[in-house]
């Protein structure tokens, strides 16, 4: 069966999609199976990310409203053959969303897939409720800033409430904590939250730390996955989280300052 796991977070901006698009990247690359829906209806971002936007021809709502079948909306990645893009409808209201056909499109994906990779809408409309409902375990995005911190506590007493499993009374939604555009310099400087504050107020177990990166801005532009960027630290950070999500032991990284060479000689930098 299926694992469903929802991409989310209170705040826009932060990284959802691009981590969306990474992680179902980095599980694929790893042998699983992976589709990633795009349920931001209105907008459609995922398609640019995953550099497939011209070749759209059917979307989710299309097959929600049956219009389409699941195999003429599904696009598969060009990069990694176990990689499947579900993208979001640019023209239609997020009302079109229903819980029947939702559940309908995700019972019919677990069939073929090992991994379902719901990319949410910021907030608590409908769309980002439709993405967290049917969810077996969370990726809850935020920024190391008081506000980002704030909506995505908010998130997670909607994925303790709201979700199939709360209502049903089933084990709860796994939550997972991603820290993006993470620098430590700044961090030393009280410029921003460190880890240790994010996670005081989260309380959920770290999947990982994404550092602020140029890296990620030029790999989105140009329609690539900055976890295919194994150099940079922004694509090893992201490789890093996919490997903790399925069950490695690996030391976080990126948390710190680097010290220079004169850092280190008289002393400086952060301790």
């Amino acid at each position: 069966m299926a694992k469903i796991v929802v991409v989310t977070s209170g705040k826009g901006g932060v990284g959802k999609t691009t981590t969306s698009a990474s992680f179902a990247t980095g599980l694929a690359m790893r042998g699983h199976k992976t589709v990633v829906i795009d349920f931001d209806v209105g907008l459609r971002n995922l398609d640019l990310i995953m550099n497939c936007e011209r070749r759209v021809v059917y979307d989710l709502i299309n097959v929600i409203k049956e219009e389409a079948t699941l195999k003429q909306a599904l696009i598969k990645d060009k990069r990694c053959d176990n990689l499947f893009i579900l993208p979001a409808s640019q023209t239609r209201d997020k009302d079109t969303l229903t819980m029947e056909g939702v559940q309908r499109v995700l019972n019919e994906l677990a069939h073929d897939f090992d991994m379902i990779v719901c990319d949410s809408p910021a907030g608590i409309e409908r769309g980002a409720l439709m993405a967290l409902y049917f969810a077996d375990e969370a990726i809850v995005v935020t920024n190391p800033e008081v506000s980002s911190v704030r909506d995505s506590d908010r998130i997670l007493g909607i994925l303790q409430s709201k979700s199939l499993r709360a209502e049903t009374g089933e084990e709860p939604i796994k939550e997972h904590l991603l820290l993006t555009r993470y620098d430590p310099t700044r961090v030393s400087t009280g410029q921003m939250l460190s880890v240790e504050d994010v996670q005081e107020i989260l309380a959920i177990p770290l999947l990982g730390v994404i550092p602020e990166s140029k890296t990620v801005l030029h790999a989105s532009n140009e329609g690539v996955p900055v976890i295919w960027n194994a150099e940079s630290a922004a694509g090893a950070a992201y490789s890093d989280a996919v490997a903790r999500f399925l069950g490695e032991q690996i030391e976080h990284r990126f948390i710190t300052e680097k010290k220079g060479f004169f850092k280190r000689m008289f002393g400086g930098g952060s301790k």
